[in-house]
């Protein structure tokens, strides 16, 4: 009998297959975290105590006195401010130097009490499966590579499993079976059918949370992305624009508020981050609770004397700004909000199976390899 040519499909079959069983536990572990992530928040929120404030007709105290509350706690950075009156503000204190992004601290605006939710094992919970999804609940300088190039791998078994699943003849009859699960079959055909039919339909959800995880894990790719891109991608720089010195007095920042709700009339909460030594002005971002993504927003920059410096409407961004700007919604499939969770969710529950019917495809090859061979030898 001929031997069989090894071909170029046989090749990237093998490539498929070794780099998947090489890399399939930590897939498995990142696939399942990610997938658990998905409704954190709905998780969280459905769960926890629901924080919910009582508006009186006095309204809301003075933000000043609001802040002035806080700072014992420490240096209050920023607050948001959301668009439902029955919401608290949350407030980012910097408690410590080492507190880098500020500690969450939400606040009843009519009474100025701080409202500290209970935190349970569910925080905890979702801690562990933030640093199993980024670090393998590894050192970071350990975990994050390991992480990184399991990534890597991964976006190669995607591409490579896409071409696998292109049948020999490019005709509709050996398309159509690839395109469902076979149920009334063995329970190997259909464990071949749910690696290869939902890895079809997975596979372009699973390239793009490859491409954008990569982010995280490399300096070199994320350097790569924003010059591809031609826009920096987790750009937290400051926009530029001239500060003129003046001698108008400061406003109240009820009425930078004011300042900022005339420049972008629409409903949607808004986060103020306040004055700090190294930038003496209001940045300011509002969503739009009407707009094409809840995670969109708008900036805008004013001075103390409440002059806008800096006005930045998020659609009128290059498409290419846009893209950089939206990687981790992106990611995590918040891009849409819960339209495009369920889908991110589906895809990301697909992906934990694959490690797992891959396995067993290539166990029962083994096995009836193995027979073959006993067979021949009688």
């Amino acid at each position: 009998m001929a031997k069989k040519s090894y071909t170029l499909k046989t090749f990237i079959n093998d490539i498929h297959l070794w780099l998947g069983i090489a890399s399939g536990v930590v897939l498995f572990l990142v696939c399942l975290s990610g997938t658990i992530l998905t409704f954190e928040k709905e998780i969280k929120s459905a769960l926890a105590e629901t924080l919910e404030v009582t508006p009186n007709e006095g309204g809301a105290l003075p933000m000043e006195t609001l802040i002035a509350n806080l700072i014992p706690k420490g240096q209050v950075l920023r607050v948001t401010i959301p668009a439902e009156i029955n919401q608290p503000y949350v407030f980012r204190v910097k408690t410590s130097p080492s507190d880098r992004r500020g500690t969450v601290v939400y606040v009843n605006p009519f009474t100025g009490a701080a409202l500290q939710p209970e935190k349970g094992p569910l925080d905890a919970f979702f801690m562990s499966m933030f640093k199993m999804h980024r670090w393998m609940l590894m050192d970071i300088s350990i975990g994050r590579p390991i992480v990184g190039v399991a990534t890597i791998i991964f976006l190669i078994l995607s591409v490579t499993g896409l071409v696998l699943w292109f049948p020999k003849k490019l005709s509709w009859k050996q398309f159509k079976p690839r395109f469902k699960i076979k149920w009334s079959a063995s329970w190997k055909r259909i464990n071949y059918d749910l690696h290869n039919t939902l890895g079809f339909y997975a596979c372009i959800f699973l390239i793009i949370m490859a491409l954008t995880g990569l982010n995280w894990s490399f300096d070199w790719y994320r350097a790569g992305a924003s010059q591809v891109l031609g826009a920096k991608v987790f750009d937290r720089s400051q926009p530029q624009f001239s500060l003129n010195a003046s001698e108008a007095p400061e406003l109240p920042l009820k009425n930078i508020l004011t300042v900022v709700n005339q420049s972008f009339d629409y409903k949607g909460d808004v986060t103020l981050s306040l004055p700090s030594e190294k930038a003496d002005f209001f940045t300011i971002r509002k969503q739009n609770a009407k707009g094409f993504s809840p995670v969109v927003s708008n900036r805008l920059v004013v001075s103390k004397q409440g002059e806008v410096l800096f006005k930045e409407i998020f659609s009128e961004k290059p498409w290419n700004a846009q893209i950089a700007a939206l990687i981790k919604p992106i990611h995590t499939g918040e891009i849409f909000g819960s339209f495009s969770k369920v889908i991110y969710f589906l895809g990301c529950l697909i992906a934990t199976s694959l490690p797992i019917t891959g396995t067993l495809i290539w166990l029962n090859k083994l096995k009836k390899k193995r027979k073959k061979k006993k067979a021949a030898t009688v």
